[in-house]
């Protein structure tokens, strides 16, 4: 597997031997100092150069790159609205396991758009063409305050849709209830633990992509009772991470109030439990809820 001082340089001499590479930057993983360092870390790496379309129309140039092991072209998807000649890309995954995300961007893009992340690093600039760039730093992507009815709306978003959670159960429709759980449930609790994150960091750090840094923060027993929350594809399991699930929130939500002097309905998740541990004793031939 090639080295990032490989990579690094791999990149630079690209750009060195075409005159039409004007510049590359790079954002992502790799430029981030907070995030952890490992094999599976990609190179997000953009060449600015004087007119894309060249680079798009030949479908060899990526290879100067490496061995493409295999590889997706995000812009051509049917539907997608791309403005090639300012942006294309290419998701490149190579024989020797490095993975570069690659895009061409044109001179008038980059400058109105580099700054947008802060999780930018120049890496070869031939004529001083792009703008100054501070140290790159997550502090875009760091925990933010919810404001109160945030926090209201996220509360209640999960505690309703328990509801979906508990008629999928009772029907037996598992792809519906870890649809439910997976995209709609568990993404509320996720937001509450990360408000918790934010109050006992002064909201100073970033819990990553998908939350994925959350085990950072919480502490053991916490986190493990949000793994516990997920589930396969049997009823009595699910259930029981269900419930997981709802005491979890319960008590993040309780802290958050708490914290941030915010009102926390404890009749809606009373009540809510309450309809959940009723249906889970529902006869499967029952004619009628209640």
């Amino acid at each position: 597997m090639r080295t990032e001082a490989e990579m690094y340089r791999l990149f630079e001499e690209i750009a060195e031997a075409d005159d039409r590479i004007l510049a590359v930057y790079m954002n992502g993983s790799r430029t981030n100092p907070n995030a952890p360092k490992d094999i599976f870390q990609d190179y997000d790496i953009v060449y600015v150069v004087a007119d894309t379309l060249p680079f798009i129309e030949d479908k060899s140039w990526f290879r100067k790159f490496g061995e493409v092991f295999y590889m997706q072209y995000p812009d051509e998807f049917p539907g997608c609205q791309a403005d090639r000649e300012n942006s294309y890309g290419w998701l490149m995954q190579f024989t020797d396991g490095n993975r570069v995300d690659l895009h061409v961007e044109s001179l008038v893009h980059a400058k109105e758009h580099i700054l947008d992340d802060k999780l930018c690093k120049i890496l070869y600039d031939k004529g001083n063409i792009l703008p100054e760039i501070p140290e790159a730093t997550d502090s875009d992507r760091h925990v933010k305050k919810p404001a109160e009815a945030e926090f209201q709306a996220c509360s209640n978003e999960f505690w309703w849709c328990s509801n979906n959670l508990a008629k999928g159960l009772w029907r037996g429709e598992m792809p519906y209830v870890q649809d439910m759980a997976n995209g709609v449930v568990r993404k509320q609790l996720e937001k509450m633990l990360t408000w918790k994150v934010g109050i006992d960091t002064d909201f100073s750090v970033s819990v990553g992509k998908s939350a994925k840094y959350l085990s950072r923060w919480l502490c053991p027993e916490e986190y493990q009772a949000y793994l516990d929350t997920y589930f396969g594809g049997d009823t009595k399991e699910a259930w029981n991470a269900v419930f997981v699930m709802c005491d979890l929130m319960e008590r993040t939500t309780a802290y958050v109030a708490e914290k941030l002097s915010y009102t926390y309905n404890r009749e809606e998740c009373a009540a809510a439990r309450s309809f959940l541990a009723h249906v889970r004793h529902l006869p499967a031939d029952a004619a009628e809820i209640y």
